[in-house]
């Protein structure tokens, strides 16, 4: 019916550790995504709190929310999002330099040499396999040492080969940097790897 409220999420009660990496499976149209959305300030709930290192995101406004998000939170699409007028380092570099970073270039070269990009940093997305641009998202999200990384089916789109390169770089930067990684995937396997992995059915959370 018309103005009828949707329900998608019920009850979440979730409590998340710094530097703990953790899964939320589930099927379609579970809520997964709309969670992760909400966890990282993208979305606001109709109700409840979300709190992030003692920051209360529904006490901020639009504006609040989007410095909090460049200052704390990173993200790795599954569409990559990356800027297709942009190189590979000015991709890098763009949140970087909005932050006001001083350093955004060698940050962002230092970032992409890690993710075994330096040969390639010069390149656009358009001349870059679907690896290499999921490598450049990588490498933007940890370049501004978020303290908390969302990722949202990052392997998605890739083959399988592909995608166990992108997973084995996603938790060797966790490890590295300490960053709390939170992902939403189908798949079984990324999910096993991560220290905690959490499933809903129908917006209700089903495993602690």
């Amino acid at each position: 019916m018309a103005g009828e409220e949707l329900e998608i999420l019920k009850g979440i009660n979730l409590e998340i550790k710094s530097g703990e990496s953790v899964a939320i499976v589930g099927a379609s149209g579970s809520g997964k995504s709309t969670l992760l959305g909400l966890l990282a300030g993208l979305d606001q709930a109709s109700g409840g709190r979300v709190v992030i290192g003692g920051t209360d995101l529904g006490q901020l406004d639009e504006d609040g929310r989007a410095l909090f998000r460049g200052r704390e939170i990173g993200f790795v699409f599954q569409s990559f999002q990356l800027l297709p007028a942009l190189t590979a380092l000015e991709n890098v570099m763009l949140p970087l330099e909005l932050q006001g970073e001083g350093d955004a270039r060698a940050q962002a070269e230092n970032f992409l040499q890690r993710v075994e990009l330096g040969p390639r940093m010069t390149h656009y997305p358009r001349q870059l396999s679907g690896g290499e641009q999921q490598r450049v998202a990588i490498a933007r999200a940890f370049a501004a040492r978020p303290r908390i990384l969302f990722a949202d089916e990052p392997t998605g789109n890739l083959d399988t080969r592909t995608g166990g390169h992108i997973v084995d770089l996603l938790f060797e930067l966790n490890r590295e940097e300490g960053t709390t990684l939170v992902l939403v995937t189908h798949d079984r396997s990324l999910a096993d790897r991560c220290e905690r992995c959490l499933t809903l059915e129908a917006g209700a959370l089903v495993s602690p």
